[in-house]
């Protein structure tokens, strides 16, 4: 039955005094086991390398948009996850200035647990926008300040190694993908050589432009086709008209004017035409036949003594207009000639754009093969030189580097509760133990102790409170147990005191 906090100081006190000696006794077992728990508690010593994450050194102006510098946007995490690899932890596990010369030739399960021990015991801890500190705890101090020391040479050389690897890979990445697009384009260029030696019709524009000049020299041709059949119509009418022969004296002097008429249109005739054209040569055998005629005149004359009489002979306007006609007529079927070759171009033309239409499609992949190709290509020129200076950038140092600002220190106390602690705690917690032992005792204790709990629990009214009555003898028995116990307290004391001490000062 719970007791009302009101009468709890007052129980505590009475019990306490009713059982002395077992509180002297909860007293000296609860601080020796105190202080017998800091002596075997196992104190860890710390040890910490600081390092500085410089990403702000001259070259970086300077090479900028030039080289691209091996960034760290996670740092602290970045560096628990590179120490915590295999390779980094095997290779500490496995110092003999740390471990000794048989760490050399650990047996695998012994170097399995030494692993896990160093990944559990050390710590990365962020201080500051471009400062963490790589830290290790041990219960040995040297051994603890060796592998401090050991893992922050360890971080710089490892991440410095995987730097280089990062940016090689890269460079290499690159080059091979640079050389393998100049493949491509060779072998496009190659198809494109191909296909234009193969493909000789030349281009859509090209052909448009030869096409549209055909029809341009079709309908010229066509116009002057029907100029000339208007024209040789307008011959033929007129040519009718006129009658072939003349009616005239056969003297020589007709014949010579005649021959000296045709010799002038022979003449402008082959101002314009070779002496081959139907119009020269009829001439020209005119000219012989009239030639033949005026010798003949001429004779008959001399042997006749006098002139002759009247003769039929050609007519001059008809005979031009006639040659008009025949030169027309010729001019008509060049023309006609030039119309049917034009024709015939302009189909060998409507042929070659169909041929230009289905090569079109090939043509234009291609060609896009080839801007493509050529665009990917020069932008990865571009970066394998900024891939190459980064390389050079992270082989030298420069870039993104670590240094370590603070080096391991040699650790000489212990970190988190030390001896002197557990000391102090076990006097004060010996001190506490008993009333703290007796007052959780009266709160599940069942037996009545107060007038309070029968008249709260049980509603019976208590009329009156008997005290307690002690005679004269228990009275002073009372007092000798209580001046031992004190004695015994201060005896207890005094040699948890004397240890604690002997043990700080390093006497035991």
């Amino acid at each position: 039955m719970a007791l009302p906090l009101n009468q709890l100081p007052k129980e505590i006190v009475r019990e306490v005094r009713s059982r002395k000696w077992l509180a002297l006794l909860l007293f000296a077992v609860v601080s020796f086991s105190v202080l017998a728990a800091g002596f075997v508690w196992p104190y860890k010593y710390q040890s910490e390398v600081v390092i500085f994450v410089d990403d702000r050194n001259i070259i970086q102006p300077l090479m900028e948009g030039r080289a691209v510098a091996t960034e760290v946007s996670e740092k602290v995490s970045a560096a628990r996850e590179l120490l915590g690899t295999r390779s980094v932890l095997e290779g500490i596990a496995t110092d003999t200035e740390i471990f000794g010369d048989s760490a050399a030739n650990l047996p695998p399960e012994q170097l399995e647990e030494r692993i896990n021990g160093l990944k559990y015991s050390l710590s990365v801890a962020q201080r500051g926008d471009n400062y963490f500190s790589i830290g290790y705890s041990s219960s040995s101090a040297l051994k603890t300040f060796r592998v401090a020391q050991k893992l922050g040479q360890a971080f710089i050389e490892e991440n410095a190694r995987r730097k280089r690897e990062e940016s090689r890979s890269a460079y290499d990445f690159i080059d091979k993908q640079v050389k393998s697009y100049e493949q491509q384009i060779g072998q496009v260029e190659e198809r494109l050589k191909q296909f234009l030696s193969e493909n000789v019709d030349g281009t859509e524009s090209d052909a448009n432009a030869r096409l549209s000049n055909l029809q341009s020299r079709l309908e010229l041709a066509q116009l002057e086709k029907e100029e000339l059949e208007t024209r040789a119509q307008s011959f033929e009418r007129e040519l009718s008209g006129v009658s072939r022969t003349l009616r005239q004296g056969r003297t020589v002097d007709a014949y010579q004017e005649r021959i000296n008429s045709m010799e002038e249109q022979l003449d402008s005739l082959r101002l314009r035409y070779h002496d081959t054209y139907p119009d020269i040569v009829i001439l020209r055998e005119q000219l012989e036949e009239l030639r033949k005629q005026r010798a003949r005149a001429l004779e008959d004359q001399e042997l006749s003594g006098g002139g002759g009489g009247n003769e039929s002979v050609p007519n001059p306007v008809y005979q031009e207009v006639r040659s008009k006609l025949v030169t027309t007529s010729t001019d008509l079927e060049t023309v006609e000639t030039r119309i049917s070759s034009i024709q015939r171009l302009i189909a060998e033309q409507k042929k070659r754009m169909e041929r230009i239409q289905e090569n079109k499609a090939q043509y234009s992949e291609l060609t896009r093969d080839m801007e493509v190709n050529k665009e990917i290509y020069n932008d990865l020129l571009q970066r394998r030189e900024k891939a190459r200076v980064s390389m050079h950038l992270d082989i030298e140092g420069q870039g993104l580097s670590y240094k370590i600002t603070e080096a391991a220190q040699y650790p000489t106390s212990p970190t988190g509760p030390k001896f002197s602690m557990f000391a102090l705690a076990g006097l004060l917690l010996g001190a506490v133990a008993p009333f703290g032992a007796i007052a959780g005792l009266l709160q599940v204790d069942p037996r009545i102790r107060s007038r309070e709990q029968l008249e709260d629990v049980l509603d019976i009214p208590v009329l009156e409170h008997l005290p307690e009555v002690r005679t004269p003898f228990e009275k002073r028995r009372d007092r000798k147990v209580t001046v031992a116990v004190i004695v015994m307290a201060v005896l207890v004391a005094a040699a948890y005191v004397a240890v604690a001490l002997a043990s700080v000062f390093g006497v035991i």
